[in-house]
């Protein structure tokens, strides 16, 4: 099966033609005009400059994307949780208008556990409470083990930790040649696919959702920078001591998940919840690997619950809050 995908990858960019091929690099001032608002800023840490947005009241609540994502994908959640807390989500190393650090080739679990300490001394925070999924939630829980001191709670939604099989485009996309090409070259049909592969009712995915998941991996570095992700993590997803400081974590930790999650299926979710004592878990019915984007009115009232009581979460609550 895997070889015929392989096989259908090439006759697929024939049928597409030169048309939104990936081919050039998007200027970074036209996507900065389209994707920053009133609440966005740039904040220098080392190499990079990290796009960031900063609003609302509260406790500081930390939102963390996942792999080849950006800071938007959180949106459904600010518009809920403003209200409440001062949320500040940022674009990742690699990732949206931060861009690539042209200092490094494997954007290791250390460099980016450094990075976060490094953004979030520099804004002087002292607790946080943090919302991660799939690579957002792997450096949440590492960055939980790196200061327990500062986290107090933490939500984990899809996320990374325990050896695994990769998502096929991603495995793809890191194999030695197609990762050269794939550096240079990421055509739109490719993104759309990774989109419409992460969410469990793919009628949800809009026009415009795979229009600017595709302009922000066209931020110039970021497709390498991608596929420098895409191999560090499937080096990690191999190693069979992936997961052995999960059980290390002391923070208060809830556990969201999509039942349709093809990319971090609920067995993960399983290992977290047995490693984990000081936790609990939701499951979303036919949700897939981004519960945030595909619910986000559900899963911020979850998130809301769990950070402001210590009352066990059994069931999802539908309700508006």
């Amino acid at each position: 099966m895997k070889w015929l995908k392989l096989l259908l990858i090439p006759t697929l960019l024939i049928l597409h033609g030169c048309s939104s091929m990936g081919i050039s690099a998007q200027p970074l001032s036209e996507l900065t005009e389209k994707y920053t608002n009133d609440t966005s800023k740039f904040l220098a840490v080392d190499n990079i400059v990290i796009h960031y947005q900063d609003e609302g009241t509260g406790p500081t609540l930390l939102l963390l994307h996942g792999v080849a994502s950006h800071l938007q994908t959180w949106d459904g959640w600010v518009e809920k949780l403003a209200p409440h807390y001062r949320i500040i989500r940022l674009d990742l190393p690699g990732h949206g208008l931060t861009g690539s650090d042209p200092s490094v080739e494997r954007y290791e679990i250390a460099y980016m556990v450094d990075k976060l300490e490094k953004f979030l001394n520099k804004l002087s925070i002292d607790e946080v409470y943090i919302a991660g999924n799939s690579l957002g939630g792997y450096i949440a829980w590492n960055y939980a083990l790196h200061r327990p001191d500062r986290v107090k709670k933490l939500v984990l939604l899809d996320s990374a930790g325990f050896t695994q099989d990769m998502p096929f485009i991603m495995g793809f996309a890191a194999m030695p040649v197609i990762g050269g090409m794939a550096g240079m070259m990421m055509p739109k049909f490719i993104v759309n696919m990774n989109i419409n592969a992460a969410y469990g009712d793919s009628d949800k995915v809009t026009d415009e959702l795979e229009q600017r998941y595709f302009d922000l991996t066209m931020r110039e570095g970021n497709r390498a920078a991608l596929v420098n992700v895409f191999r560090t993590m499937k080096e990690q997803s191999s190693n069979p001591h992936l997961g052995d400081r999960v059980k290390e974590v002391s923070t208060p930790t809830l556990l969201m998940w999509g039942d349709q999650d093809d990319w971090v299926p609920l067995a993960i979710m399983d290992q977290f919840k047995e490693a984990l004592p000081n936790s609990q878990s939701i499951v979303y019915e036919g949700v897939g690997h981004m519960p945030m984007e595909e619910l986000p009115v559900q899963t911020a009232r979850d998130a809301h619950d769990f950070f402001t009581s210590g009352k066990t979460i059994e069931s999802p609550i539908a309700a508006e809050f």
